[in-house]
């Protein structure tokens, strides 16, 4: 983790043997076997193709799987903390919050998650939207 605190234009996160070791391995392959595929028309060559383009799917499904279990569970946080920091009678309006709402809400504060989820359902924020009207950041550090 950064010695620089959290914020709108930093929260983002890249894991660098995922993003850049990973990638650059499958399109280097592929473009190796498109090389030979090239220099080499015949069944085998193009099954190679069709394997190193497939070998993306995987890769792909394995970094959106965890990142919606995860977005379940912010979710989640998020409806039980609004439930805990917002007048009883607000608590039916929660529910209204739509999950790309509720992930923008995470790094809200608590003394302004709640006029800020009001706005958002009232404004139909996006999720951008709602993180660039936050004015106290709180870091989520454990988003994979």
């Amino acid at each position: 983790m950064s010695d620089t605190p959290q914020s709108f234009k930093n929260h983002g996160r890249l894991d660098p043997p995922y993003h850049f070791v990973l990638s650059a391995v499958l399109l280097a392959n592929l473009f190796i076997v498109l090389c030979f595929a090239w220099k080499n028309p015949n069944y085998f060559s193009e099954w190679l193709v069709l394997l190193s383009i497939a070998a993306f799917i995987p890769v792909l499904k394995l970094r959106s799987y965890p990142l919606k279990v995860q977005d379940r569970v912010i979710r989640l946080e998020e409806r039980l903390r609004l439930q805990a920091l917002a007048p009883a009678e607000w608590h039916a309006q929660i529910y209204h919050l739509t999950e790309d709402q509720l992930i923008g809400l995470r790094f809200a504060s608590d003394d302004e998650v709640v006029a800020l989820a009001k706005q958002a359902l009232e404004e139909k924020l996006t999720r951008k939207q709602i993180k660039e009207r936050i004015k106290n950041w709180r870091a989520d550090d454990w988003r994979v």
